[in-house]
């Protein structure tokens, strides 16, 4: 790993502990700031959108302009939208941090385009579930952090510990150097965000988005159903939040060397594993296996992007990538708020929905997507 990796690592590493602090925990917190799961839901949608409408533009300028301004101003803002959450006092101001905050996951844009261009002779499956896998041993401590922090001193002085833990890792990422822009004329307008789609791509999205709505459909009121249907506390809601970091460390490592077809499909039926045991599980024996498969979620959605690289030339990596983070968050868009309906009719309804649909989200993957195992490189 050159440099620059290393130093992306560490700021990744150290970043994933403040956020593993309070991200799982968010639900919980706005509990306790009045709101209901029907405006949880809504809430955690609207975050979605906040994300869902920053790839492309990220795509585009980090195409036109370099990748490394894009990761910097990610990074400090991440950073003052984490003091917002710390320092508010009421629900909407919090929300408003919150909101910021999802914005800025535009990062995973050149994030994903700049360890692609400095991957070296690692595959780009294997580049991004690395980097990626840094970022999750980090968030293996912070929610451990998070629990005891919030069980001990309050939910509210986890965001500031977070706060200043996103401050170290934004010196971080300074240490990073740029790399080399290709300018050619397909870029210089905003015809850079359709010159990339194609009926295969678009036919790639479109899979894309189904799945990882299936995916994410289980995850956003999980912690609640555990506190308030089986009655565990924050800390033991942190300790699983820890294992999903473990969980997705190593099954970044395991599915990152396969084929990225293939392990995307293996992360789907792990996915399907966790929304069966948290189902039917009625203790830490059933819970423990379901958070550790739970981090097939994030390395699903890395070798997403791994699979995409193949239907876009280097110069249009950025909006190619954007494209396709656009269409998993429009998933968390979606998603949080069907699943907030479904928790105010039963709150264990929203597992077994959540199998049929990665059911069908598996023969998706397996009929209609145009990306074969031999073109993944």
């Amino acid at each position: 790993m050159n440099r620059d990796l290393v130093f992306l690592a560490l700021a990744l590493l150290t970043w994933g502990t403040g956020e593993g602090m309070f991200l799982n925990f968010q639900p919980l917190y706005l509990e306790t700031l009045g709101a209901n799961p029907r405006v949880i839901g809504g809430i955690l949608g609207t975050i979605g959108l906040a994300m869902t409408i920053s790839y492309l533009p990220a795509g585009y300028l980090s195409d036109r302009f370099g990748r490394r301004p894009l990761l910097y101003a990610a990074w400090f803002l991440g950073a003052i939208a984490a003091w917002v959450m710390a320092l508010a006092d009421s629900l909407p101001v919090f929300v408003f941090g919150e909101v910021f905050y999802g914005f800025t996951s535009f990062v995973l844009v050149p994030l994903n385009s700049y360890v692609t261009m400095a991957r070296g002779r690692l595959s780009v499956g294997r580049a991004i579930t690395l980097i990626s896998a840094s970022f999750n041993l980090g968030a293996v401590l912070g929610p451990l952090l998070g629990g005891w922090i919030g069980e001990t001193f309050g939910m509210r002085n986890t965001f500031l510990a977070a706060a200043i833990i996103f401050s170290i890792s934004s010196i971080l990422i300074l240490f990073i150097r740029s790399q080399p822009v290709e300018t050619h004329e397909s870029q210089m307008s905003l015809h850079a965000f359709k010159n990339v789609l194609n009926p295969r791509f678009i036919r790639y999205l479109l899979v894309i988005l189904f799945v990882m709505f299936s995916l994410y459909l289980p995850q956003p009121l999980s912690p609640n159903f555990l506190q308030n249907v089986r009655g565990l506390n924050l800390i033991q809601i942190g300790q699983l939040l820890s294992l999903t970091s473990i969980g997705v460390v190593v099954l970044n490592l395991w599915l990152g060397q396969m084929n990225a077809r293939k392990g995307f499909l293996l992360a789907q039926l792990a996915m399907a594993s966790f929304a069966l045991f948290i189902w039917r599980g009625t203790s830490m024996v059933f819970f423990i296996p379901a958070y550790l498969l739970l981090g097939s979620y994030r390395t699903a959605r890395s070798l997403a992007v791994a699979q995409g690289q193949t239907l876009a030339k280097s110069h249009q990596m950025g909006i190619a990538y954007g494209w396709i983070e656009t269409m998993t968050s429009t998933a968390i868009i979606l998603a949080p708020p069907l699943a907030g309906i479904i928790y105010s009719l039963s709150p264990g309804l929203m597992y077994p929905v959540s199998l049929v649909l990665i059911a069908l989200a598996i023969l998706l993957t397996v009929f209609i997507n145009p990306i074969k195992p031999e073109d993944v490189v």
